[in-house]
């Protein structure tokens, strides 16, 4: 058995269950699909060390699992993958290779160091002249929602920072690492799906994505570079932007990360496991075709009454009765097909599809 952390531990649990694992899983939503594959659940009413310790302690309970894989939600908390660690054993990036992998000015100077490309970071406002050119960020956070346009004369705010606006098209790159070597396992091009206030909100993500060449030989050479460096182990990824054959690295995610639903085919949970126990396993040949999922994000309140038919092409489902609140993610929404483009245009229309049948079905109460 192996417990499961993050903020959604379902594509994680899928994935581990396929691969010949028993999953105990902890997460923020305890969707029904999560429960189908995991052994048992736990749901957090927030990810921290006064909620989540009592409950790893509850799923371990005669159980002696393995070990712990931690998911998303902890890259702008390294400290309290420490204090996991002083419990179970932890089967992925410790405290300290993610802190150093989310620290804004570490990473920048890392990557500076060995030819990296990476947009410029500043902590100092930018003036009306060219606010416009900079992004602020939260220094770890995850999907987009914490990125707003820089505002003249605007502080960033605390464990906030200012990130130049670079041109390109988002690529995420999956990779496996065994703390020195990589191996890059595929490349999805991904979208954002803004909203007031969140312009880099994400929205969903198709693969195969190929890259240039020579784009491809240079995230070769800087993982090759930056695996060792930060001490990297297991499923990662890394977000660029690519403009032709200029491309820029955006930030390493040191987990297993929000694109695994595309992989679903791949023993992506075994892998992970694999390289962390310093074995990288050699991907199989691509496969033919090409997938897409993306967020379905409710548009108003929505309750979903019992018995709500969710379609097969949707996951993270949550149980009835629980409230999707406007802006918040309802459910994932998943496609394949035979070429790209598609397979997303499939995964819009089964988003705004989902949303529909939502609106119409909630409860009046929502």
């Amino acid at each position: 058995m192996v417990l499961i952390a993050a903020m959604s531990g379902r594509a994680l649990a899928q994935s581990a269950r396929r691969g010949g694992f028993v999953p105990l899983v902890a997460d923020l939503f305890a969707d029904d699909d999560t429960a189908a594959a995991a052994e048992d659940t736990a749901r957090l009413d927030a990810l921290d060390a006064a909620h989540l310790l009592p409950a790893l302690a509850r799923l371990a309970q005669g159980r002696a699992p393995a070990g712990i894989v931690c998911g998303s939600g902890f890259e702008d908390r390294p400290g309290l993958l420490g204090t996991i660690a002083a419990h179970y054993r932890i089967i992925g990036n410790d405290e300290d290779t993610v802190r150093r992998a989310k620290d804004p000015d570490g990473f920048a100077a890392l990557c500076a160091a060995h030819g990296v490309p990476h947009p410029a970071i500043r902590h100092h406002a930018p003036d009306a002249a060219d606010a416009a050119d900079w992004l602020v960020k939260q220094a770890g956070g995850a999907g987009g929602t914490h990125i707003a346009d820089a505002v003249a004369g605007a502080a960033p705010g605390a464990g906030r920072y200012f990130q130049q606006r670079a041109a390109g098209v988002p690529v995420g790159v999956l990779f496996a690492a065994d703390g020195t070597r990589a191996r890059i396992l595929g490349a999805s091009r991904q979208w954002t799906d803004p909203v007031a206030g969140m312009p880099m909100r994400y929205g969903g993500a198709v693969q195969p994505h190929p890259l240039p060449a020579p784009v491809a030989a240079e995230v070769w050479r800087a993982l090759a570079a930056l695996v060792p460096a930060l001490g990297l182990r297991g499923l990662g990824s890394a977000d660029l932007l690519v403009d032709g054959d200029d491309w820029r690295l955006i930030e390493i995610n040191p987990r297993p990360g929000a694109t695994m639903d595309l992989y679903a085919a791949w023993p992506l949970f075994a892998w992970h496991v694999a390289a962390c126990e310093g074995s990288l396993r050699r991907g199989p040949a691509p496969a033919r075709g090409a997938t897409a999922a993306a967020f379905a994000y409710a548009r108003r309140d929505i309750v979903l009454p019992a018995g709500f038919a969710w379609p097969d092409w949707t996951a993270d489902r949550q149980p009835p009765g629980m409230a999707a609140r406007a802006g918040e993610p309802l459910c994932s929404v998943l496609a394949a097909a035979d070429d790209p483009v598609t397979a997303e245009a499939d995964v819009r229309r089964r988003v705004a599809a989902v949303l529909a049948a939502a609106e119409e079905a909630t409860c009046p109460s929502a």
